[in-house]
């Protein structure tokens, strides 16, 4: 091939390439929108606090949290699901945005899996099982025995129809092939409220949730919903130790950008990320909100939110759960 013609295809492809390995080199060229689609306060928001402060440093732009609640996550969710795929709006998700929606909602306005590209998985909320203090249950065992001996006159809480602490109790029912009547509230507070006070007998809460009215003795926790124990609450055993396998139901929480972002940034983004979520400072403050950290790249991350997916997607059908 003559040199003029080599020279003209590679002037060719060059052009070609060059917006996206430009904006790669470049990138961040603005400050970087971080959308925590819940509303601010909560340990969701708090984790994604930490690290977009480490980040503002680490990457050369400020890492700015924008609270875009509504829709059980899905209101911001489909606003990074449609920004603009340059790497400068990116999204704190969970089993809920990325995984429940897609079956709990009638039109969430995205798909979880093909408009995302996953950053980082940060790890998860574990699920305690709490009673109230006069319940005659000190174990999952006999919890278990007194849900059989009258089926349905145990009740249950939850921060509401098709959230995670409605459908962790609908796959432990599944599990272990008890009947429970299910009550439903408007956030974890009133249902926890209920719980010291002895309304609700049960419920299936997330640890940070729970943890204050734990080590406080005014209601007892029975396991965790979780393969392992937590430092944080060490003397509370899990599910699996007492015989109950298959009923984990971690709430995990992982970082997206939208799928179509050049793969260099997703690159650039996923490690500065987890470079963040290792430094002892960043990783301590979460670890006090009662949070297990067990990150994930991108590679180890997609099996792991298909398998979830899967999972939730099957109990759903099976509690009856109907879209809205």
């Amino acid at each position: 091939m003559p040199l003029t013609r080599r020279s003209t295809l590679g002037l060719m492809a060059g052009a070609v390439l060059a917006p996206s390995v430009l904006r790669a080199q470049s990138f961040p060229t603005k400050p970087i929108t971080l959308v925590v689609p819940y509303p601010a306060g909560g340990p969701t928001d708090a984790i994604a606090r930490f690290v977009a402060q480490d980040l503002s440093t680490s990457i050369g732009q400020n890492v700015v949290v924008d609270n875009r609640a509504g829709a059980s996550g899905a209101v911001g969710t489909r606003a990074v699901a449609k920004a603009d795929p340059d790497g400068h709006t990116i999204v704190f998700g969970n089993n809920q945005t990325h995984g429940n929606n897609m079956f709990l909602l009638k039109e969430p306005g995205y798909d979880a899996v093909k408009d995302f590209a996953p950053l980082a998985g940060v790890g998860a909320f574990e699920h305690a099982f709490v009673v109230r203090n006069d319940l005659p249950a000190k174990t999952i065992k006999e919890l278990i025995a007194l849900a059989k001996a009258d089926p349905g006159k145990l009740n249950y809480g939850s921060t509401g129809v098709g959230s995670g602490s409605h459908l962790a109790m609908e796959l432990f029912m599944a599990r272990t092939g008890i009947k429970m009547t299910h009550v439903p509230f408007r956030g974890a507070a009133p249902l926890v409220q209920e719980i010291v006070g002895g309304r609700i007998d049960i419920a299936n809460s997330t640890l940070p949730s729970v943890l204050e009215q734990i080590n406080a003795g005014t209601l007892r926790a029975l396991a965790l919903a979780s393969p392992e124990r937590n430092p944080r609450a060490k003397d509370i055993p899990t599910l699996r130790e007492q015989g109950v396998t298959d009923a984990d139901a971690d709430s995990w929480a992982a970082f997206f950008a939208p799928a179509a972002v050049p793969a260099p940034v997703l690159e650039t983004l996923s490690k500065a990320i987890l470079a963040s979520l290792a430094k002892p400072a960043v990783s301590e403050a979460i670890l006090k909100l009662g949070f297990t950290m067990r990150l994930r790249d991108p590679a180890a991350f997609r099996p792991y939110h298909q398998q979830e997916i899967t999972t939730w997607e099957n109990i759903i059908k099976a509690a009856g759960v109907k879209p809205e």
